[in-house]
């Protein structure tokens, strides 16, 4: 039986306040930690929130570029990075335990998990630090990656993730979020291409030709518009292709 995790990146605060909604469907909630988007008490509210629904809590953490939404590429130097990402990774592992729960995993956002897929100095710093705080915590990377490398080289555990509301390039990459189409809201087409990813293993990439996108887990933004339509329609079309929901990090 396939079994797979869905994921959502929660506690942001932009578009419609509908955490509440998609913790009812997934089974991973990665948490803005308050550098790109979110403060304390939405961290709290989220986390509470998760923990009501038996939902498996992970970390969001990001550059610290609340104007770019930590979308935008820096040049931060990895020693900072690790700094950054134990900052924020401690704030929610308090909060998570003051709600009789705790942190499962760790998925950086935007621009940071880009760049961790390619830059091993970057990666290493963010692997080194999730390590420090606990080495059973799970890192949650872009499939072949160097971030999925150096976690494994390292000793923590890493699990990759495909993206069923996102286009992806020819080459594995996502389409930059300037090229249309990158985002796509279509709940029926966002439902197949889930379904792809958990059953086949592969999605169409953006001119037609198959990726391979080997997952564990599967995303859907928060912020993208329609997220909980989006995510409902997601489950019941994974169900009903036979696909177990299940968390990578109980």
């Amino acid at each position: 039986m396939l079994d797979i995790d869905l994921n959502a990146d929660v506690g942001e605060g932009v578009g419609p306040d509908d955490d509440a909604a998609i913790l009812d469907v997934v089974t991973s909630a990665s948490v803005a930690c308050g550098f790109h988007a979110g403060d304390p008490a939405r961290m709290r509210r989220t986390v509470e929130l998760a923990r009501q629904r038996g939902v498996v809590i992970g970390a969001h953490p990001s550059y610290a570029d609340r104007a770019g939404f930590g979308r935008r590429p820096l040049d931060v130097a990895p020693a900072q990075v690790a700094a950054d990402v134990l900052y924020q990774l401690g704030a929610l592992e308090a909060l998570a335990r003051a709600a009789g729960t705790a942190v499962r995993y760790v998925k950086p956002h935007g621009a940071l998990y880009h760049r961790m897929a390619d830059d091993a100095a970057c990666a290493r710093a963010v692997v080194e630090a999730v390590a420090s705080i606990r080495d059973d915590l799970v890192l949650l990377v872009a499939p072949a990656s160097v971030a999925l490398q150096v976690a494994t080289a390292c000793g923590l555990r890493a699990v990759a993730e495909g993206f069923a509301d996102r286009a992806y390039l020819p080459d594995g990459r996502l389409a930059p979020r300037d090229t249309p189409g990158a985002v796509i809201t279509d709940a029926s087409l966002v439902a197949e291409r889930a379904v792809a990813l958990a059953v086949e293993h592969s999605i169409p990439a953006t001119d037609g030709t198959p990726v391979r996108v080997e997952a564990r887990s599967i995303c859907l933004h928060g912020d993208t518009p329609g997220s909980a339509s989006l995510a409902r329609a997601v489950r019941s079309a994974l169900e009903g292709a036979g696909v177990t929901l299940a968390p990578f990090a109980p």
